[in-house]
């Protein structure tokens, strides 16, 4: 790995230099010369960046995706420095805050699921693997440090190479970095005189640290508090990079939400549908799904997280999809309801027709200064009339209308489904915050309705980024209007 990375100085890339203000030893530089090189010099610089490998997507990797300045695709150094400064200001002083990567899920004793990575982990250091431990402190000499786990070559041998302690400091720019055996050793050290202990616990109990003395003596003496009040906080406004991913996310689950729904006339069958979206997503560029895709056919649909997606869907049915997809960390979350055979009955039209003025209308309160709990409260007025109107609800109890619809009007969206969740819905929005309007009803085949309401269920869910002037939703592009559903579907069939 040293030896890689002495070659890679030696490559003539643009200049690179980036430092952190709480440390010099954040600095490291590619070289800038642009002298003339020979055809087997230039070979030799060509097969020193397609070696440079560091367990997960770089410039010299991965050219397509990112530039030099990045560390991910899209995020640059400097703004995860950024944001590591940020946290540090808003750290009480004499604190340490121990952040440790997300543990790897078994499907059996020797296969993994998926991997991904836990959210803070990725905001704070831009490391997409499994292993590693983060330290930042506002009371001793390190700023940034990162604990790797040791590369061990059978494990390369079987898995691909891992990010070490080179990567650390001169990839994702740690002040300081050591093997993780050298843990136990050190956060004693680093904990000696701290006044307050921060961590996430999310991934805490899996992580080696946790049982250590030195934090356990900390958890004793009530030191120890959950980072996520601030990450949370830093993550709920989005950074212009942010933005630009998040515009991408939603883009690409349009176009294969739109592909879904033309697919959906020939194969009107759940499983089909959630492979066909997947596949489309996938081919746009995303990593994976954002979640199991929701693909409810008929009075499935009215199961609000179903995810069985095994059925097939009878002639007349409506079908509800609800599904996202992952781009370089930051996900997309929309939801459509649509007959697959082209065509609304007259009571399913009269249903959507509410579900859809509730969504436009909810839409249009989205600004800086108001919140989703004034939203979620007009739109829960809005419905509540309507389904008194069309005989669905009976009675002027709440209860009645939160048995038909449980769920919160929106949530907030960003490198988790449900973002920075310690964030109150009552807090006033700002400019780049993003967040889902999703009103909904959900109608069980058992409800005491008119029955030819009942068994249907219809969300129509968009993704809104707060701007300085309004809102920008980002899911535009996904037809939602009958007319306009209905001429989609009939081009399906032409």
């Amino acid at each position: 790995m040293a030896a890689r990375w002495l070659r890679l100085r030696l490559i003539s890339f643009r200049s690179l230099s980036l430092s952190s203000s709480s440390s010099s030893s954040s600095r490291f530089f590619f070289s800038s010369s642009h002298s003339p090189c020979t055809p087997a010099q230039a070979q030799a610089q060509a097969q020193a960046q397609e070696d440079f490998d560091v367990g997960q997507p770089s410039s010299a990797t991965h050219p397509e995706l990112m530039s030099p300045a990045d560390i991910t695709p899209g995020i640059t150094a400097q703004e995860y420095i950024l944001r590591r400064t940020r946290l540090l200001d808003l750290l009480p002083p004499g604190s340490v805050a121990i952040l440790a990567s997300a543990p790897v899920q078994m499907m059996t004793p020797v296969v993994p699921y998926t991997f991904r990575q836990d959210a803070d982990f990725f905001y704070l250091t831009g490391c997409t693997q499994p292993g590693g431990i983060a330290l930042l402190t506002r009371h001793s000499g390190f700023a940034f440090c990162m604990f790797m786990p040791h590369p061990d070559p059978q494990e390369i041998l079987w898995q691909g190479q891992l990010a070490g302690v080179d990567a650390a400091i001169h990839f994702f720019k740690a002040h300081q970095a050591f093997p993780l055996s050298m843990l136990p050793k050190l956060l004693p050290q680093i904990l000696k005189g701290a006044t307050t202990v921060f961590h996430n616990p999310n991934t805490a109990a899996s992580s080696p640290y946790f049982k250590l003395d030195a934090f356990q003596k900390a958890l004793a003496n009530y030191q120890v508090k959950d980072i996520s009040t601030y990450t949370h906080k830093l993550r709920w406004i989005k950074s212009p990079s942010e933005i630009t991913l998040m515009r991408e996310s939603a883009s690409i689950a349009c176009q294969s939400l739109i592909q879904t729904m033309l697919h959906s006339r020939t194969y009107p069958d759940e499983s089909k549908l959630a492979a066909k979206v997947e596949f489309e997503c996938k081919m746009r560029g995303a990593q994976r799904m954002a979640f199991n895709p929701v693909v409810g056919g008929g009075a499935n649909g009215s199961t609000i997280h179903y995810s069985r997606n095994d059925k097939k869907i009878r002639e007349g049915e409506l079908v509800l999809m609800d599904i996202g997809c992952e781009l370089h960390g930051y996900l997309s979350d929309l939801t459509r309801t649509w007959p697959p055979s082209g065509n609304f009955n007259p009571y399913q039209e009269e249903l959507y027709s509410l579900i859809l003025e509730t969504n436009k209308e909810c839409i249009k309160l989205c600004k800086p200064g108001t919140s989703i709990q004034e939203i979620h409260n007009y739109s829960i007025k809005m419905l509540m009339k309507g389904l008194k109107e069309l005989g669905v609800l009976k009675g002027e109890m709440r209860s009645s209308y939160h048995q038909l619809n449980p769920t919160s009007i929106g949530h907030y969206l960003g490198m988790d489904v449900h973002d920075s969740a310690l964030i109150s819905t009552d807090r006033p929005l700002q400019p780049g915050v993003i967040i889902t309007i999703e009103p909904g009803v959900y109608i069980p085949l058992s409800y005491d309705a008119p029955n030819r309401y009942c068994g249907m269920g219809i969300r129509i869910e968009d993704e809104v980024l707060i701007t300085e002037t309004g809102h920008e939703v980002l899911t535009a592009s996904m037809p939602k209007e009958i007319p306009h559903l209905k001429a989609l579907l009939k081009m399906s069939s032409d």
